[in-house]
């Protein structure tokens, strides 16, 4: 059950359009709102999906310490007067061919300011419309195996279904075995998902750090997970209706924690 096909995301790198209209806070200075941006998607090295909006649609005063560097970007220190978030605006490295659309487009780091999607937050990275997250209430048994230790058992997982990853079985809490798991004080986000908390599991001396996680409120789109519990198939034994499911390779193979969920 170790080996597993790799999960792999889309390899194209696009800019398109978008009908949302978008905005970027630091802290609560308005600092771009354009009706204008372009989305860029893009996976893997070059980072992920974002948006790019027009030099006119940034608030002037926003953009300090403006800079060149060795990779072809602009990079600015944005700022409010009173705070500064240093390199966190800078422009495409190369907007030309099908990305020249993003020619005098800027955009944000995703760590040091808000960004909104119309009136709501959005985390980590922008929304690509091409990629679906799918759940699905089902029947199918599930076991999931740790250093040889049955942790849970469920006739009611909820399946998710998200483009490019690994299917999800998300287990009722009462499916699982509660005292194998340690509360860990990891949190992540994840754009498509919401907030997500999680669990170690401790079988004798093995402990398997950050396996379990589960979104208590998750985004209005997908409320069928919520409160419910999910381990990284990726780093359990896992068998569906009594067949062994091989572990597939993706990001989340090894530490959680230096990987965005």
């Amino acid at each position: 059950m170790r080996g597993g096909s790799i999960v792999s995301m889309r390899q194209r790198t696009f800019a398109e359009p978008t009908g949302r209209r978008i905005r970027v806070r630091l802290g609560a200075t308005l600092v771009a709102d354009s009706t204008r941006a372009q989305l860029l998607v893009q996976y893997g090295r070059g980072g992920m999906p974002t948006y790019y909006l027009p030099l006119d649609d940034v608030r002037g005063e926003a953009l300090a310490d403006e800079s060149a560097g060795p990779d072809g970007r602009t990079r600015w220190t944005v700022t409010d007067g009173s705070s500064r978030a240093v390199g966190a605006a800078w422009t495409h490295p190369d907007p030309t061919g099908d990305l020249s659309v993003l020619d005098k487009h800027v955009t944000f780091s995703w760590t040091e300011l808000d960004w909104f999607e119309e009136d709501e937050q959005v985390f980590v990275h922008a929304r690509d419309p091409h990629k679906r997250v799918d759940t699905l209430r089902s029947s199918r048994r599930v076991e999931v195996w740790v250093a040889g230790e049955l942790v849970a058992r469920s006739v009611r997982p909820v399946l998710l279904f998200e483009t490019g990853l690994p299917t999800r079985y998300y287990l009722p809490f009462e499916d699982v075995r509660q005292e194998l798991l340690e509360a860990s004080d990891l949190i992540t986000r994840c754009p498509y998902k919401g907030t997500a908390r999680y669990w170690s599991v401790r079988v004798g001396d093995t402990l398997e750090p950050d396996l379990v996680w589960s979104y208590p409120d998750p985004v209005p789109e997908i409320p069928k997970i919520k409160d419910l519990v999910c381990f990284f198939n990726e780093r359990v034994d896992l068998v569906v209706d009594g067949v062994p499911q091989e572990r597939p390779a993706s990001p989340w193979s090894r530490s959680v924690r230096t990987q965005p969920r």
